[in-house]
């Protein structure tokens, strides 16, 4: 891959215990003034973090999540056991209340503060613990702020392919999974692989459409069928609520997948809820997606949807039921702003936060703009991902993203062939 540096480069960031000595001494005097950042984004606790002795404190249990780390807590012993598993590789680190040994995988390691309970709170040194989990931590001293980079780990991506990107095809192995925008509702709510904006592409010499499906599959990425859909002429309002119309469009997306060997059919039907009354549209839109859920899986196919945010403007989207329906679902996070600068992460955050609450993590794929986004700021919008444990990101789209931006990601997550 030319894109993505075969690398397997450490992201912790080597700081001695030290170094946080410019803090200060004193943790009530600098208690409000500490701010943690994971992946360029605040990171809120249940406790304020405690600089304590040059140390900084925090709650025990919200690092461990933010940094995907399975924590145990036994009152007997006042430890807390905290272990990972990345790469093949499993970390265990065992922190006793008031001693200054910690063990790491079996070995003693001294430890620059002991974990203590402040105001009902067990806390525990942030650098030590983050640095053993493979994160790199930094001081700055002029905003009293703590910088966190997560360590580098494999995650479920899937990559949207568009009409004729032949020449990104040898991204696509890298991929877990990759939906083919070659197909569409046009504006009379019919499907068709002929559209003026999504259409099945012609041969680029030996290479063809359907070898990239055939040869997706056979180097492991499962290959979708993307079908797209805007409301502009209500189209995709007539499908959802036209049981004939939906009927044969549901039979014929089915059809080509199973004549083009994918392996499942993506949804991106854009644009419900706008007007009209939610649970009205929600229901249409269920029922859509009910009826595409049985055929696919009946064939042996998966169905992943695309969904715009649940704080977004289109309010057609019922993320609980559609989340017991579909195999995924991806979360559109972007459009709130121009889309040529990047997303505002406090909207990015709120939008995983309460698809969160209608629907498993393991079901739920935090969608990335490359357009959007740039060098500074994707990993950012990733590390959201990783932070709630979402099943993954999807990258709108290939052919976007810029060769630094590229970089940037292989420093957060590990491709499939990487």
């Amino acid at each position: 891959m030319n894109t993505f540096k075969k690398t397997k480069a450490v992201l912790c960031l080597a700081l001695a215990l030290t170094s946080f000595g410019a803090i200060g001494s004193g943790a009530a005097h600098a208690a409000g003034k500490v701010s943690i950042l994971l992946d360029g984004y605040p990171l809120p606790f249940p406790a304020q973090p405690t600089v304590v002795k040059g140390t900084t404190l925090v709650p025990f249990r919200a690092i461990s999540e933010a940094l995907g780390v399975a924590v145990i807590w036994d009152s007997k012993t006042k430890t807390i056991t905290a272990t990972r598993n990345s790469s093949g590789a499993s970390k265990k680190v065992i922190l006793t209340l008031g001693s200054k040994n910690a063990t790491v995988n079996g070995q003693k390691v001294a430890v620059a503060l002991a974990p203590q309970t402040i105001n009902g709170t067990t806390m525990i040194p942030l650098s030590f613990f983050s640095q053993q989990f493979g994160a790199g931590v930094k001081w700055d001293g002029s905003t009293s702020t703590v910088s966190i980079v997560s360590p580098r780990e494999k995650l479920y991506t899937l990559a949207f392919y568009a009409q004729g990107a032949f020449s990104e095809a040898s991204l696509i192995p890298d991929f877990n999974a990759v939906g083919f925008g070659w197909s569409r509702i046009d504006d009379q709510s019919n499907f068709t692989t002929t559209g003026k904006d999504f259409w099945w592409p012609k041969p680029a010499g030996d290479t063809t459409p359907e070898k990239l499906v055939t040869d997706a599959a056979a180097a492991g990425t499962s290959p979708y069928l993307l079908v797209y859909s805007g409301d502009a002429k209500g189209e995709l309002t007539k499908l959802v609520e036209d049981k004939t119309t939906r009927k044969q469009a549901l039979t014929q997306m089915v059809d080509t997948a199973i004549q083009k060997q994918f392996k499942g059919i993506l949804l991106d039907l854009e644009g419900l809820g706008l007007t009209g009354n939610p649970q009205t549209v929600q229901a249409s839109y269920n029922n859509l997606v009910k009826e595409a859920a049985d055929a696919a899986h009946a064939a042996g196919l998966k169905l992943s949807l695309a969904l715009p945010p649940l704080n977004g403007s289109y309010h057609g989207y019922d993320y609980k039921r559609l989340g017991e329906l579909a195999d995924e679902l991806i979360i559109m996070a972007y459009a709130y702003t121009n889309e040529k600068l990047p997303q505002p992460a406090d909207r990015v955050d709120k939008a995983v936060q309460l698809a969160l609450k209608e629907a498993p993590k393991d079901k739920l794929v935090l969608g990335v703009n490359l357009y959007s986004e740039n060098e500074n700021t994707v990993n950012t919008k990733v590390g959201l991902a990783k932070r709630y444990g979402l099943k993954g990101v999807a990258f709108w789209r290939l052919g976007l993203g810029k060769q630094a931006v590229w970089d940037k990601l292989n420093q957060t997550i590990t491709l499939k062939n990487n």
